[in-house]
């Protein structure tokens, strides 16, 4: 059965559209393509005059025109004071606009951690806001208890930017009627069920508590880097960026750019610890259980990870 697509952007930096046209095995085109999709509109790959884009956009937010898949990237703008007059298309605000499609769209896929959960504008001046979550909160632009016309909350793509085999991935299995488990944050688990750390290179070093304390070197970033790993769900080491690589593959620790409060309002490379102890600990592990099994790790961590320095 073919279907429909509408993509819209809000308040955003339009990278999810950047990683979407990165997409290569199949290209965005071949995939929509071959999955019988229809696109009616999306800001790179649409070539619609603006009045018949206008046209086209009234069309789908007053129902005369069906609209199956409604795809929303950047976060929604509803400053100044509730106005949304911040961002607009065509003198209207787009928060009124984006409502109006989502009541009409059968599935709603929020691409993004803007979109799904505010993103950097989120509680700022811009009043911004995810579709069905504001940060951790449930409820969001959108509310609570929204559902698209087949039943299925808003989809969370969270990532900053999401990446674009994922965006593909979980349009072809809306087209093809495939029903996705979410998670309690609507990210689907297919993709967003397993730690970042799960996939890491890194992981032995973590074990044996082999910290970094400066980059270049192949130890653990969680320690003293501020690395989000162990704390965050994603595929970026399961489905690796470009299929090749991710961020602490070369070094660089994860960011947590799927969690709902990204950006975070500390640090990226600085770890918060009490008394040398993160904060924030392995998803799942108590703090006294931590404190005892890491110090004899660290004592029984091999010399072949000890001796990790790299030769210049």
């Amino acid at each position: 059965m073919s279907m429909n697509l509408y993509w819209f952007q809000l308040g955003g930096c339009g990278g999810d559209t950047m990683s979407l046209l990165g997409a290569e095995d199949p290209n965005p085109l071949e995939c929509m393509e071959s999955l019988g999709i229809e696109v009616l509109w999306h800001p790179s790959l649409s070539t619609l005059t603006a009045g018949r884009h206008a046209v086209l956009l009234d069309r789908l937010a007053s129902g005369r025109q069906e609209l199956d898949i409604l795809c929303v990237e950047g976060a929604v703008v509803r400053g100044p004071g509730g106005s949304g007059m911040y961002d607009t298309f065509n003198c209207k605000p787009k928060k009124d606009i984006v409502a109006a499609l989502a009541r009409c769209a059968a599935y709603v896929v929020a691409v993004g951690t803007c979109a799904s959960y505010g993103g950097i504008g989120a509680g700022g001046a811009v009043e911004a806001t995810g579709l069905q979550f504001s940060k951790w909160t449930k409820g969001g632009f959108l509310g609570e208890r929204f559902t698209g016309r087949s039943g299925v909350p808003v989809v969370n793509l969270a990532g900053c930017p999401a990446q674009g085999e994922v965006i593909l991935s979980v349009i072809s299995a809306l087209a093809g009627g495939r029903t996705l488990e979410l998670d309690e944050y609507h990210r689907p688990l297919p993709w967003y069920g397993m730690l970042v750390h799960q996939g890491c290179t890194r992981n032995e070093y973590h074990e044996y508590r082999i910290e970094e304390k400066e980059f270049g070197e192949k130890g653990c970033l969680f320690f003293y880097k501020g690395c989000h790993g162990p704390l965050v769900y994603g595929p970026c080491n399961k489905l690796l960026w470009n299929r090749r690589s991710s961020k602490t593959r070369v070094g660089v620790p994860c960011f947590g750019c799927t969690r709902p409060d990204f950006p975070q309002e500390y640090p990226f490379f600085e770890t918060r610890s009490i008394e040398g102890v993160p904060r924030e600990l392995p998803n799942g592990v108590k703090r006294a259980h931590y404190m005892a099994y890491k110090g004899m790790a660290a004592a029984a961590a091999p010399e072949r990870l000890k001796e990790r320095k790299t030769e210049i």
